[in-house]
């Protein structure tokens, strides 16, 4: 088994698994009607069993049902995608599957998913993670008693479940925004998935419960209350706590009214909630936790419960605050017991604290008390420590290895402690220094400093005075991490770096504007252009300081040939370093050895690729005597042998291949071991900044820090601000801070040029950009104002939660209308005469051919394709080739080598998967989107199939647009928001679902001159 899935059904953890399988999903053909096929990888129930009893849970394999689920995947003809590899691209048709499963109760996942959703063998599917998530959400909550007793249910059973707060709320918020797309697949009686915030909240329900019931004492003896037996509470405690959950009838009844009001008055149904304020000392008094009530509804209306107790009244207090905020105080004294002092008050309303209690309310009791449910506030400071370091490097050449530079060569290196201010940042003198050694040898956390209150961490200080007190040598590449804030062993943040030489010229920029010129290499048979010499240069350069590069030149600026002239170069230095890895997708494998013959021939290139490759000892053999092996991402995936060779590189084509860090081909291709790795993209971000973090992470794995922490620290803050551009008020302002952050992390390992830009390349035609508009028959405009009303009625009826899956399905069934009804219908019906989209495109391919020009015509629909080709060649008289997602790689390089040919077709048609990556078609100087894709970096990828180094002819871009229709609105917001940050809607039509329900209706109206006549 390669992955485990799992899906929370009812009351139950379905488990599924995913076993390699044929790579070509030989046999899993959908039929329409019936009952769905069976997954053709789905693992069996036996190897589920084998699964548990492997992480010890053998008993547990043992209670657990076989079970079946029915579930929605997405994939093409020849059956459903692998999910760790499953495109994202529009040719995927969504169809139900059967797989085979292992149910396990609620009580048994408490124990198993702890151990599940962090295996590494097999890798646990993004379904599995997340309800790992939940489940720790599920412990923590009982952890910190934020867990309430409840009846459930005809007939009723206690349960424990997660007590109503805002903390709980939030993150139960996050956890429906973090769901996977993979945990909503399963179909509800073959109908549709559930709503996103359930798929969240049944598991979260029952595993609290579960949870509470394991760390729960033994089941208490029930109490006799006289002739009636146990007294409800007890027998309520019994259920709770014991293995039978019924509850008979008159005991539900007794207790459903005290339980509700339980529930209710810590919901805060009086309006106020109890909050702590932390109170720095302005001299040497004592530190004060204030005591304050906040409005539940405004958290900007609060009050100090002194001025409570005084008289003092507002109109969002209710009238027994009072007695609320000390019911709250006693609450808050079970999780922060230091409470008790203030609560022997009569009014009571703050509590004294020593710089050491100060230090246990900000290190430990006020996130307590967070987790229970109370607001806290602390010092603005508190979390961010003032201090960081200035880092000086001496880079100057001194004992220099042959050949240049080296990441090993030693550079100079000292350290000052800097005290950041919002003027500027001031070093520390030596008696401050001396005191903060002082308290860091005391452990104290909370010091003051040029007056100032400040949280610090005692070792991470002592550490960075250690380091301060240092001042030698290190390796190159150690200090650059150091540089760049990716070493983890240094205490505190490097604000600032002076550094000269290599490292300085790196780290400024300069390396880019002006390399060590390389020049054309011998043995290269192409003549590079300025900008690609300078390409290479820096590519030799960072390799040369064992660092790892980005090359993400724009597409058509010759990626390629710059990797070959660094390959050509290094071997006419010789002695040859050793081999370079290519990995690339499989329809670029022919490209690679033909541009290698090309323009390097001298170089020895091996392709490791298909059935009869070689393994073992000849494997090793004929790569040790080659410069370029050229692989492909399947096979690293699969062959594990080539982890166990040296190679001196590792390149990553189109390496946007590894957006996803947690699929397995990324895991794969990040195990390589090199010396030093390129990832050669032309989009190294298309929909959000972890796609980059993930490239980086292969280029210099490490560098950025984890996910997680890139997500917390960099990419959240930028999106955010990126994503603020309606409020009107200083957006740009706060994107461009974010999008600085990130280019000052990644600037020195990443090259970006663009064809635009004319001091990079001067003789590339110019691109002309145009809308194309179209208009609807009647037979489409009935279609689409049906799809309308339908959408209307069903959003009137779902909760905001269901509205999401219904947006995107009306938008895509829109985009099929404005293409074709036979399209929408699926009918096989006769396609001329009913599209103004059709009927306008046939018009624009004749008279493209009648000037002898070539086209290129870009659909994401791959059926709408299929039934496409056939009719442009009859209805135009010219041949149309037709290339899509499925077709081999050796008939899609014959249909390139002939659409490039003088005598070739004039017509092209792909689909948006086919068109991504890797064909070069200059011929055509027509490049027609017949429908959209409303991700930029998307539809520019296939335009640039034809604007690319090569082309010799202007050429004409035209993106048809059905006038009145959801396909113009959306083109106008699109274009409202790209002005603010380039890329920033790159993610699909999903943001569309953040509409309002009137915003939705307006961009759907159908406009009265959508119609034709």
């Amino acid at each position: 088994m390669r992955i485990v899935h799992g899906a929370w059904v009812r009351d139950a953890l379905v488990l599924w698994g995913e076993t390699d399988g044929d790579p070509a999903r030989a046999g899993g053909a959908h039929a329409r009607g019936g009952n769905p096929p069976r997954h053709p990888r789905a693992a069996g129930v036996d190897a589920l069993r084998a699964l548990l009893g492997a992480v010890g849970a053998g008993p547990v394999a043992e209670r657990a049902r076989a079970s079946e689920l029915v579930l929605d995947l997405p994939g093409d003809g020849a059956g459903p995608f692998p999910s760790d590899s499953a495109p994202g691209h529009a040719d995927a048709t969504r169809s139900p599957w059967r797989v085979p499963g292992l149910a396990l109760t609620a009580a048994d996942a408490d124990l198993l998913l702890p151990f599940l959703g962090h295996a590494d063998a097999p890798v646990p599917g993004p379904s599995l993670v997340h309800l790992a998530a939940v489940h720790d959400f599920a412990e923590r909550l009982v952890g910190a008693g934020a867990v309430l007793p409840d009846l459930v249910g005809d007939p009723p059973r206690a349960r424990w479940r997660p007590a109503p707060m805002d903390t709980a709320e939030e993150h139960l918020a996050a956890l429906t925004a973090a769901l996977p797309p993979s945990a909503r697949t399963h179909l509800r009686g073959h109908d549709s998935p559930s709503p996103a915030r359930a798929c969240v909240l049944a598991p979260l329900e029952l595993l609290t419960d579960a949870a509470a019931r394991r760390l729960a004492p033994a089941p208490p003896r029930p109490a006799s209350n006289g002739q009636d037996g146990p007294a409800p509470a007890a027998r309520l405690a019994a259920a709770l706590t014991g293995e039978h959950t019924r509850v008979d009838a008159d005991t539900a009844q007794e207790l459903r009214g005290p339980l509700r009001q339980w529930r209710e008055r810590v919901r805060g149904a009086g309006r106020a909630r109890l909050l702590f304020l932390l109170r720095e000392p302005d001299r040497e008094g004592p530190w004060q936790v204030e005591f304050w009530v906040r409005s539940d509804s405004d958290p900007g209306l609060r009050l100090p419960l002194e001025r409570v107790w005084l008289g003092e009244g507002a109109a969002w207090l209710p009238d027994d605050v009072g007695t609320t905020a000390l019911a709250d105080l006693r609450r808050a004294a079970r999780y922060y017991p230091v409470l008790h002092r203030a609560l022997s008050d009569l009014a009571p309303a703050r509590l004294p604290l020593n710089t050491a209690g100060a230090e246990e309310f900000v290190g430990r009791a006020a996130a307590r008390l967070g987790a229970a449910g109370f607001a806290v506030v602390l010092p603005e400071w508190s979390g961010r420590s003032p201090l960081a370091l200035r880092m000086a490097v001496d880079d100057q050449p001194r004992k220099r290895r042959r050949g240049g530079v080296g990441p090993t060569d030693l550079v100079d290196v000292s350290f000052e402690a800097l005290l950041r201010g919002a003027g500027s940042d001031r070093p520390l003198e030596e008696s401050e220094l001396a005191e903060l050694a002082e308290l860091a040898r005391l452990k104290r956390s909370l010091v003051r400093v040029r007056g100032r209150w400040m949280e610090m961490d005692p070792e991470r200080v002592g550490a960075a005075l250690d380091l301060l007190r240092k001042r030698g040598s290190m390796r190159r590449d150690q200090a650059l991490r150091m540089a760049v804030g990716a070493d983890p062993g240094v205490a505190l943040p490097v604000a600032d770096v002076v550094a000269d030489g290599p490292l300085g010229a790196l780290l400024d920029g300069g390396a880019k504007a002006e390399p060590r010129p390389m020049g054309t290499p011998p043995g290269f048979t192409g003549t590079l252009r300025p900008y690609q010499e300078r390409g290479a240069a820096w590519l030799r350069f960072l390799g040369e300081l064992g660092l790892g590069a980005v090359l993400a030149d724009d597409m058509g600026l010759g990626k390629t040939v710059q990797l070959l002239a660094l390959l050509a170069d290094e071997r006419a230095e010789g002695p040859a370093p050793g081999p370079t890895l290519l990995v690339c997708p499989v329809s670029l494998v022919g490209n690679w050895r033909r541009e290698a013959a090309r323009f390097a021939p001298d170089l020895r290139v091996h392709v490791q690729h298909g059935p009869d490759r070689p393994s073992g000892n000849a494997l090793a053999r004929l790569v040790g005597a080659c410069d370029l092996v050229v692989t492909t991402y399947g096979v690293v995936a699969r062959d594990d042998e080539l982890a166990a060779l040296p190679w001196h590189r590792v390149v990553c084509d189109e390496a946007q291949a590894l957006k996803n860090h947690a699929t397995r081909q990324a895991r794969a291709v990040r195990s390589l071991p090199a010396a030093t790795r390129i990832a050669l993209t032309g989009t190294p971000v298309e929909n959000n900044l972890g796609e980059l973090w993930s490239v980086m992470e292969f280029a210099n794995p490490g560098l950025l820090g984890s996910a997680q922490d890139f997500q917390r620290a960099v990419a959240d803050p930028a999106e955010a601000a990126v994503a603020g551009d309606d409020d009107g008020d200083g957006a740009p302002a706060r994107a461009g801070a974010g999008t600085d952050l990130v280019r000052r992390l990644t600037g020195p390992f990443v090259l970006r040029r663009l064809k635009t830009d004319r001091s990079i390349i001067a003789d590339l035609p110019e691109k002309q950009e145009m809308r194309t508009w179209c208009t609807l028959t009647p037979e489409q405009a009935s279609l689409y104002k049906a799809v309308v009303d339908e959408m209307a009625q069903r959003m009137s009826e779902a909760d905001e939660k269901e509205r999401k899956g219904l947006v995107l399905a009306t938008m895509s069934r829109l985009k099929q209308i404005c293409n074709h009804p036979a399209q929408f219908l699926g009918d096989g019906s006769a396609l001329s005469g009913r599209s103004g989209k059709l009927d306008r495109l046939e018009s624009i391919l004749g008279e493209a051919a009648a000037e002898g020009d070539k086209a290129l015509c870009f659909t994401q629909y791959a059926r709408f394709g299929e039934r496409l080709a056939p009719y442009l060649a009859a209805r135009t008289g010219v041949p149309v080739l037709w290339l899509h997602g499925g077709t081999p790689r050796a008939e899609r390089e014959r249909m390139t080598e002939h659409f490039q040919s003088a005598s070739g077709p004039m017509v092209f048609l792909l689909s948006l998967k086919a068109a991504g990556t890797g064909l070069n078609l200059t011929a055509a100087n027509h490049v027609v989107h017949v429908d959209r894709w409303w991700n930029p970096a998307v539809e520019n990828q296939a335009t640039d199939r034809a604007f690319r180094i090569g082309q010799r002819r202007d050429v004409q871009v035209r993106k048809m647009v059905c006038v009145g229709t959801v396909e113009e609105r959306v083109d106008e917001m699109i274009e409202r928001k790209s002005a603010l940050a380039d890329g920033a809607v790159a993610t699909g039509e999903q943001w569309l679902t953040g509409l309002s329900v009137a915003d939705l209706r307006e961009v759907v109206r159908l406009a009265p001159e959508a119609v034709a006549g």
